[in-house]
């Protein structure tokens, strides 16, 4: 085989063979395929698209490019939850040690902060101690006693994958429906994981922006999916505003302690649970999703849940006494509260522009490189629906620099929006997608 045969021929929008997609794959990983050849490939993919056989076959040799973990004598069923990522968007906090006390295995290996979305890793991270650089076999000894860990990913777990993402970030090629199908589904089945729910985002702050492509995105995850033997599922939920109302690490941890102790903010709590009912029905658990969440309403009442998290703590390296105390955690120095200027109702407040304000505090990063900061943040005193009067607080800002704090909160000014009339809030869960 010829590579630039092969490049000529998805350019002219040819379906190519499996043993040639495992070629390129394999020649790209080794370095035998130079970067020039793979990134004129990958354009020509972005330009003609894939097929659902192309795609499950391009994530199946991603997954063989590495390491795979191997979880014999690990009792089953494992099920894994990934989201395509938002502004407070801390459901895998919850989620993991939900489905555990429910009686499933969770593999969850996860990313950090990168741009205005915030990272499950940097969350974690913001409890002091707290490890998720486990080796194989702490990894599969959490899974087998708590019945859960969240790691981030190693060196050797889908290699391919890393090469391929840098090469897309400095060539224009990762807005791909196909590139990132593979890039998700090639990580999270190589950690181990049997089933998996997908939490497509959509709205200003997500990556998909508009429905109708998180809707595409939703469909190949769950077709590729299929084409592996894989149980998936696709939730596209809102994130035209960020969820709960904290935004920011360990603001963001202190909030999911009040989803794991039945006191979160209602819709962050159903969707929890929704995704928990999914879980469950994909594992085998529960004959259906509705079985699945009132299981999971009721490891979630009986304190099941919080127990497991703290065991996974404690486990991973964590201080349990910041989660029994939180207010002995990382704190701001610096706390200034945005007002509104107008009496309404909280129309909406912009997830992307929350997002940024973040960022700016120290929250999140801007490049890879950038350090994060674990106290600063914002909480979200009023939200959707709620009625204001003039000079009411909206939000508090958290940081630790007096400029940057300054920044932020003229970003949080403008991103509620004050109208005349009572707003019914949007709900989370927009649709679902489970066969392909």
């Amino acid at each position: 085989m010829r590579v630039v045969d092969l490049i000529v021929r998805k350019r002219d929008g040819e379906e190519l063979a499996p043993e040639e997609i495992d070629f390129l794959v394999r020649g790209f990983s080794t370095g035998e395929i130079p970067d020039y050849q793979f990134s004129a490939l990958l354009m020509a993919i972005v330009l003609k698209g894939m097929s659902a056989r192309e795609t499950a076959r391009l994530t199946s040799a991603m997954i063989q490019s590495g390491d795979v973990m191997n979880m014999d004598g690990v009792p089953g069923p494992l099920v894994d939850k990934h989201s395509t990522g938002g502004v407070g968007d801390k459901i895998s906090l919850v989620l993991a040690p939900l489905a555990a006390a429910c009686g499933l295995r969770v593999p969850m290996m996860s990313g950090r902060s990168l741009g205005h979305t915030g990272g499950t890793l940097d969350k974690l991270e913001s409890i002091p101690g707290y490890r998720t650089d486990l080796s194989p076999e702490r990894f599969r000894a959490a899974l087998q006693s708590i019945g859960f860990a969240m790691i981030g990913q190693s060196e050797s777990v889908v290699p391919a994958d890393r090469r391929m993402y840098a090469l897309r970030d400095v060539t224009g090629t990762v807005e791909s429906i196909p590139l990132i199908t593979a890039s998700i589904m090639s990580k999270k089945f190589a950690e181990g994981a049997q089933a998996l729910v997908m939490d497509v985002k959509t709205g200003s702050g997500a990556f998909m922006k508009d429905l109708g492509q998180a809707r595409l995105l939703a469909r190949s995850l769950v077709a590729t999916g299929a084409g592996l033997g894989r149980r998936v599922a696709a939730m596209i939920t809102d994130m035209d505003q960020p969820l709960g109302r904290a935004v920011g690490n360990f603001l963001e941890v202190r909030e999911c302690i009040e989803c794991l102790q039945g006191s979160g903010p209602p819709e962050e709590v159903d969707l929890t649970v929704q995704q928990a009912g999914r879980m469950l029905w994909l594992g085998g658990v529960r004959g259906d999703p509705a079985a699945g969440e009132a299981l999971a309403r009721e490891r979630l009442n009986d304190g099941s849940a919080w127990e497991r998290f703290l065991r996974n703590v404690e486990f991973q390296g964590g201080d349990t006494q910041v989660l029994l105390h939180p207010e002995k955690g990382p704190r701001a120095a610096v706390v200034k509260p945005v007002t509104a200027g107008a009496a309404g109702f909280v129309r909406r407040i912009d997830a992307y522009k929350t997002g940024i304000a973040s960022v700016i505090l120290g929250a999140g990063r801007s490049r890879k490189e950038d350090t994060v900061l674990a106290g600063v943040g914002i909480t979200l005193t009023r939200t959707q629906g709620d009625e204001v009067t003039h000079g009411d607080e909206l939000c508090q800002v958290h940081g630790e620099d007096e400029a940057k704090v300054a920044e932020a909160c003229r970003l949080m000014e403008d991103a509620y929006q004050i109208a005349g009339q009572k707003i019914m809030p949007t709900p989370r869960l927009l649709e679902e997608i489970t066969h392909a």
